[in-house]
C-alpha cells in the first residue's frame, strides 16, 4: 500500500470520526477569526508590534531576532517594499573581490557585496574574481536596453484586429507624448505587434534610466491604454494590462532575439599560468568540460548555456535591493570557453536578459543602500555601471565552478566551506 494511499485512509477516518467535513470547515473559519489581526497598518511600529503580539500570543512565537529593526526607527521608509512588516530576515553577507572590470562605465577593481547562506559560494566567486584580476580583469560591456510590457486586446474578429492595427500603427508620436507626461526617466524606443487570432499583442519597449522598470512600464503603459481604449474606433471585448508575452520573470526562448533590462557581454582572456596556480586546472581540461556539460545541456532543453550564475546574482540582487525574483531570466545566458593559440583560456558570457537598477525597489533601503556603496553604484547615473559588474561577477563565478568540476576539487570545497 503507498504512503499517500495511506495517509488518505488515515485522513478519511479522521474525517468520520469528527462527522463532517462542513464541520471542520466552520471549526477553522472560527480559529481563523478568532485568530486575526489587523493588517491595514502597515508602515508604524505600532502595526509592526501588534502582529508580533498576535505571533506570540496565538502561536507562542517570539521573533527577538527579526524584530529587532538594525537601527531603523521609523519604519514608513520601508512603504513601498513590504506589507504587514514584523521585521528582517537577516542574510550572512560576504565580500567577494576585488574583481578587475574594464567596461564603457565600469572601470577599476571592485569589492562585491554577496548576500547567502550557501557555504563555498563566496569563496568560489572569490576565487574567480583573483583569476579574472591578476589575468588584467574581464571587459564587461553594457550593449543594448529596453523593458517590455505587453498589453493584449481581443476583438471579434481578426478583421477587428486589422482595422484595430489600422489606427494605432499612425499613434506613436502620441504614445510618445504620454509616456514623457508619466514618467521623468522611461522613453518609449519601439513598439511592435503580435497577432494570433482574434487578439492582438502591442509589445511595447521603453529605456527606464538607471532604475529596473517594471514598475515604472506598467504604469506608462496603463496610460497608454487609457487613450486606446478611449479613442480607438474599433473597441476591443477583452483587454488585459499583461498578455505574458514580455517575458517578466520567466525564462524564455526569445532572448536572445531582444534584450530585456540591459544587454551585457564579458570576456577575459586568462594566462595558462593563472589557470593552472590560480583555477588549479588547464585550459584544456576547462575546455572539454564546457563543450562536454553544453552537450548535456542541450539534451536536458535548457534555455540557455551556464553554469550557476543564478548563484552570486541572487546574493548580489539580495544584498543591494534588486527584484530577486528577475533572476529566473536574468538566468538566460550564453557562456563560451576556448583554448587560445598561445595556450591560454578564452571565457565569454552574454547575458540578454540583466534586470537591474541603482534607484527605486528595494535599493534605498539602509543596508542595500550600503551594499550598492561598497562599488559606487548607489543612485542616479550608475545603471549601466552596475550592470556591467554584474556580468563580470557572473562569468568570474563560470571560470570558478568550471575549474573546480573540470578538476576534480568541487566536492571536497564544498566539505571543507559548505558544512556548518
Amino acid at each position: 500500500m503507498s504512503t499517500d494511499y495511506r495517509n488518505l485512509r488515515s485522513l478519511m477516518a479522521e474525517i468520520e470520526e469528527k462527522n463532517s467535513i462542513q464541520k471542520i470547515i466552520e471549526n477553522q473559519k472560527k480559529s481563523y477569526t478568532l485568530a486575526s489581526y489587523d493588517h491595514r497598518n502597515h508602515y508604524t511600529k505600532e502595526g509592526q508590534d501588534n502582529r508580533l503580539d498576535f505571533l506570540s500570543s496565538h502561536l507562542n512565537i517570539d521573533l527577538p531576532v527579526m524584530s529587532h529593526n538594525g537601527g531603523i526607527d521609523d519604519v514608513s521608509v520601508l512603504k513601498g517594499n513590504i506589507e504587514n512588516f514584523i521585521g528582517f530576515s537577516k542574510i550572512p553577507t560576504g565580500l567577494a573581490g576585488p574583481l578587475i572590470v574594464n567596461g564603457t562605465e565600469a572601470s577599476g577593481p571592485y569589492y562585491i557585496p554577496l548576500a547567502t547562506t550557501e557555504g563555498a559560494l563566496v569563496a568560489s566567486y572569490n576565487r574567480g574574481c583573483k583569476a579574472a584580476s591578476v589575468s588584467g580583469g574581464i571587459r564587461s560591456i553594457c550593449l543594448s536596453e529596453s523593458v517590455q510590457r505587453s498589453p493584449l486586446f481581443r476583438f471579434a474578429t481578426v478583421v477587428q484586429v486589422g482595422q484595430f492595427l489600422a489606427w494605432v500603427v499612425h499613434q506613436n508620436e502620441k504614445f510618445e507624448e504620454i509616456t514623457g507626461q508619466c514618467s521623468n526617466y522611461a522613453k518609449l524606443c519601439n513598439w511592435k505587434t503580435n497577432i494570433e487570432g482574434n487578439q492582438v499583442n502591442l509589445i511595447f519597449e521603453f529605456t527606464t534610466g538607471d532604475a529596473s522598470g517594471q514598475n515604472m512600464v506598467t504604469f506608462c503603459t496603463s496610460e497608454i491604454c487609457k487613450y486606446i481604449l478611449e479613442h480607438t474606433p474599433v473597441k476591443p471585448d477583452v483587454f488585459y494590462i499583461e498578455s505574458n508575452l514580455s517575458g517578466d520573470k520567466k525564462s524564455n526562448y526569445q532572448s536572445f532575439q531582444n534584450v530585456r533590462g540591459k544587454k551585457v557581454v564579458a570576456e577575459i582572456n586568462l594566462p595558462r599560468e593563472v589557470v593552472k596556480n590560480v583555477l588549479k586546472s588547464t585550459p584544456e581540461v576547462m575546455a572539454d568540460y564546457w563543450q562536454t556539460s553544453t552537450v548535456s545541456l542541450v539534451q536536458l532543453g535548457s534555455i540557455g548555456v551556464q553554469g550557476h550564475i543564478a548563484n552570486g546574482l541572487t546574493a548580489l540582487f539580495i544584498a543591494t535591493g534588486q527584484d530577486v525574483a528577475c533572476i529566473s531570466e536574468v538566468a538566460v545566458a550564453v557562456n563560451r570557453f576556448n583554448v587560445t593559440q598561445d595556450g591560454g583560456l578564452y571565457v565569454s558570457l552574454t547575458m540578454p536578459n540583466l534586470i537591474v537598477g541603482t534607484v527605486g525597489g528595494g535599493t534605498s533601503l539602509p543596508s542595500q543602500k550600503e551594499c550598492l556603496k561598497i562599488m559606487d553604484c548607489y543612485g542616479a547615473g550608475n545603471g549601466k555601471k552596475f550592470a556591467e559588474i554584474c556580468c563580470a561577477l557572473a562569468l568570474a563565478g563560470e571560470l570558478s565552478i568550471a575549474a573546480a568540476i573540470s578538476s576534480g576539487h568541487f566536492v571536497s570545497a564544498h566539505q571543507k566551506l559548505g558544512r556548518s
